[in-house]
């Protein structure tokens, strides 16, 4: 195999690295759980989308909705669980398609390009395609994918519609908008207004504000495509227009550690950490751009890279999430993907311009190779990330499980809820209270350190069904003494 990428010409091998990224990550779907917490959590969300029938609010739990996030995600998942059932390929494959979109615009907007060639194309979205941040979000299901898509369509809409004056793309402009809006909500204008500001202060761009875009018919499609769920959403589930806008897009920007999150907790960082994230999420590909960049400095080179903004562009998009979450303290990883396909295209775009040998771009054949250890790991629970995909298998093959209560002790995690089809219940007491107050037959899942020391099972009422390596599943079959 190594023999023949060899003889392959650069465009042969980005071709070759775009597939087997691509179909190892989609045969690696299915080889592990949803994984805690967020994958579980949001798997959970769709599947009581898809069993109830409810595609407006998204459940966090049963006639409990989810105000956090717009439904686009979710509805990306029930749909798979329309098709192929209730698994984990079904909730993360509708995502990885997302994924490919995005590769596919990346392709365009760089075969497009003023001096490119189907060399460049093929190379930049070989690069996103084996960007460990990329390709593993993608197929994941999360709300980033969602995310990149609608802001990489809207910024190639804003492009081709610069460059062009294509009405077609500037609507393009204006539904990716919707897109974003659909996914994560007003964080896709904000990011698109960081973006395009930054861009358009230079050269006196600003004055074509006015004829750039169709803003008339734009902004109408936008409202329409973006607008009605908005306003179902308030009148279906009163108050979340309130906790959305104020508390997830201003409480949790501004403050560090926000107390009023529903659905969890806020993730407390030190503010600049984003610059690290972004480092890691674009790996392996980071030394390479710094390298690139580091050239065209030397030679002199570095402000005349495009004479119609190209390169300016890019920089702007790529480092527009990075500039909003440095002066923020809630963030995650995946914040920094919408800026991923940027990224991609400045590499390109300076190999076009200043080549480096061939032989470098093979570094993108490590993205597979880790995809495939993780998946192998996380199949077969080599992480340490446990999660109740076993312990609810043996559950599920119970004879008493389908007339038996599931009571978890204290914390219910979201893959319990997810592989039990949602009956997983959580009680919260010390252990003798909670088996006390057991009124009917009921399987209880215990963490190991919650068991007190000494404490033993009584025989005949309770029995050690399975353990895993943080619990144990005990089914009690009538109400317990005080131990």
């Amino acid at each position: 195999m190594f023999n023949s990428l060899k003889k392959l010409s650069l465009t042969q091998l980005a071709i070759a690295l775009t597939v087997i990224s691509i179909l190892i990550r989609f045969l690696s779907l299915g080889l592990y759980p949803l994984m805690d917490t967020t994958e579980a959590r949001y798997g959970e969300m769709a599947r009581i989308m898809y069993e109830t029938g409810n595609w407006i609010i998204p459940m966090f739990d049963y006639n409990v909705p989810f105000w956090g996030k717009p439904p686009l995600f979710t509805w990306l998942s029930a749909a798979g669980f329309e098709i192929f059932g209730v698994n984990e390929f079904a909730a993360r494959v509708p995502h990885l398609l997302v994924g490919l979109l995005i590769l596919v615009m990346t392709w365009f907007v760089a075969s497009r390009e003023e001096n490119s060639n189907k060399e460049q194309a093929w190379l930049a979205t070989a690069i996103l395609a084996t960007t460990v941040a990329f390709i593993v979000i993608s197929g994941a299901v999360m709300t980033d994918t969602a995310l990149t898509f609608g802001i990489t369509l809207a910024m190639i809409g804003f492009w081709q519609s610069w460059t062009t004056q294509s009405r077609f793309w500037g609507y393009m402009f204006f539904v990716g908008l919707s897109v974003g809006m659909l996914a994560k909500g007003p964080l896709t204008l904000i990011l698109v207004g960081i973006s395009l500001t930054l861009w358009i202060c230079g050269d006196k761009r600003w004055k074509r504000i006015p004829t750039c875009l169709p803003w008339k018919g734009g902004i109408a499609i936008f409202l329409m495509l973006s607008l009605p769920w908005y306003l179902l959403a308030e009148w279906k589930s009163p108050g979340f227009l309130n906790y959305f806008i104020v508390g997830e897009h201003i409480k949790r920007f501004i403050v560090s550690g926000w107390e009023g999150d529903l659905y969890g907790t806020a993730h407390k960082e030190i503010r600049g950490t984003i610059w690290l994230y972004w480092a890691l999420a674009a790996l392996p590909w980071t030394p390479i751009l710094m390298y690139q960049v580091a050239r065209f400095f030397k030679a002199g080179e570095e402000g005349v890279v495009s004479d119609n903004g190209y390169f300016g562009f890019l920089w702007c998009w790529m480092l527009s999430p990075l500039i909003l979450f440095t002066f923020s303290g809630n963030i995650l990883s995946s914040y920094v993907m919408p800026g991923l396909p940027a990224f991609a295209l400045l590499i390109a775009g300076y190999q076009g311009k200043l080549k480096l040998p061939d032989k470098v771009y093979k570094i993108g054949l490590i993205t597979p190779v880790l995809i495939v250890i993780a998946a192998l790991l996380l199949g077969y629970n080599l992480t340490g990330k446990e999660v109740e995909k076993n312990l609810l298998s043996t559950w599920s093959q119970q004879i008493e499980a389908p007339e038996s209560q599931l009571v978890y002790l204290n914390k219910r995690p979201f893959s319990a809820q997810f592989y039990s089809n949602g009956k997983a219940k959580k009680v919260t007491g010390s252990l003798g209270a909670v088996l006390n107050d057991l009124k009917e037959p009921t399987f209880l899942a215990v963490k190991t350190n919650q068991i007190p020391q000494g404490f033993m099972w009584k025989k005949n009422r309770c029995e050690l069904r399975a353990e895993s390596t943080n619990r144990e599943l005990v089914y009690c079959t009538q109400p317990n003494e005080s131990t």
